[in-house]
């Protein structure tokens, strides 16, 4: 029996043993509520975080955007009064949110899982893990297994590093950050496999062309945590009194939570105690800068809302370079709607989505100097109701496709000022 094979196998059996122990959401509804002046947002902010029995699915940081609550029969009275005193506006999207949490479009019951690697259901961590290890059983010349951090309950963050030749400009491939985004991880695992196998000559190029360092998973807890127990987690698992974790994209040590993050542990932004507080991103930064004498680009792959994000998070100051920033964008987007269809809108974080201080794309480009930095939102866009994070396994090839033509894209037009 190949290693491979028997991760698969152990990681089933896990799944079947742990599954008893899901947080269901049987009868917890799900409203969309907007705030339109400062004063309702405030009130919103004040209930994020006070109860799990409350979870908002969205940040609660801009006026006039529509955000997803998940909310316990025990919390319904005082949510609604809390809204109508306040004069809020909501509309109930889902009378039972576990019904759709147990649909079986992203294909995640044991019976079903297929014994090899592909890219037609989402795999676990260790499946990803010891997919990653063969890959340099395969690809002894080209793929090198590193260490990229550690995590709070002991996992290792893995990933990978692909070159074909010496002298070659560097890549950063970061997935995952957020435990619940599953289509992060898999996209970039499919577009890893592309760069190894594809024959396509675009994709060849620019394979062989740059050093390539892929990390799938940058929050290893929070993912399993999302598999064997709560599927609408997002952060780490580090233990903060009653509550757990920070939020992982709002811990990086540039300018660490002036805008857009939490200060309640229990609030899904939660910034943490102070930045790098996580070991996950302490230790993940130091590998990132360990190597970023080579680095010309870093992209982070999140979802969902189908936009693509430069700096800043923090403030609406422009960056320096974006003229070039903006022209690499436009590129880009272009490119990931030639295959589906699909619209991407989007430019610098503060603006086109909403502020958010801390995050690692803002770090890669403010602290460590790479120009070129970048946060894809996947499918499916923002219109889509509050389970748009959960999509269907059958959507990601296409996405995964999609998101490889414009990286090939965005690759060449930086290769350009560089």
């Amino acid at each position: 029996m190949s290693r491979t094979l028997l991760v698969l196998l152990l990681s089933c059996l896990l799944l079947a043993l742990t599954n008893g122990l899901r947080i269901r959401y049987d009868n917890h509804r799900v409203y969309q509520v907007t705030a339109k002046i400062a004063k309702q947002l405030n009130v919103l902010k004040n209930l994020d975080g006070i109860s799990d029995k409350l979870i908002f699915l969205d940040e609660v940081h801009t006026t006039g955007r529509p955000l997803s609550v998940i909310v316990a029969p025990t919390m319904l009275y005082k949510f609604l009064q809390t809204l109508d005193e306040s004069e809020i506006e909501y509309k109930l999207v889902e009378e039972n949110a576990q019904s759709k949490l147990e649909s079986d479009e992203e294909v995640t019951k044991p019976l079903k899982r297929v014994m090899e690697y592909n890219w037609e259901q989402y795999h676990e961590l260790n499946e990803t893990y010891g997919w990653l290890e063969s890959l340099v059983e395969r690809f002894p010349e080209q793929v090198t297994l590193v260490e990229a951090g550690q995590t709070y309950e002991g996992r290792k963050i893995m990933g990978i590093k692909i070159s074909y030749k010496e002298g070659n400009k560097g890549i950063f491939l970061e997935g995952g950050m957020h435990a619940r985004e599953w289509i992060g991880p898999a996209t970039v695992t499919y577009m890893t496999n592309q760069l190894l196998t594809s024959t396509d000559p675009e994709v060849r190029s620019i394979a062989e062309n740059f050093d390539w360092y892929i990390v799938p998973h940058a929050n290893p807890d929070g993912y399993v945590y999302s598999h064997t127990t709560d599927r609408v987690w997002r952060k780490t698992r580090t233990p903060y009194g009653k509550c757990f974790g920070a939020d992982p994209n709002r811990n990086w040590d540039f300018y660490w939570n002036t805008v857009g993050s939490s200060d309640n542990p229990c609030s899904d932004t939660y910034a943490g105690p102070k930045a790098f507080s996580e070991i996950e991103t302490k230790s993940f930064s130091e590998y990132i800068a360990s190597v970023k004498e080579n680095l010309m680009l870093y992209i982070s792959y999140h979802s969902y809302s189908q936009l693509l994000l430069f700096p800043y998070g923090h403030t609406d100051e422009l960056p320096s370079n974006y003229d070039d920033l903006k022209r690499v964008y436009d590129v880009a987007v272009k490119a990931i709607g030639r295959r589906y269809g699909t619209k991407y809108t989007g430019g610098n974080i503060y603006d086109a989505i909403y502020p958010a201080s801390g995050a690692s794309l803002d770090w890669a480009y403010g602290t460590l100097g790479v120009k070129y930095s970048y946060c894809y939102e996947l499918r499916p866009s923002s219109t889509n109701l509050w389970y748009g994070f959960r999509l269907p396994a059958k959507q990601i090839i296409p996405t995964a496709e999609e998101t490889l033509d414009s990286l090939v894209a965005m690759v060449k037009e930086v290769a350009v000022s560089n």
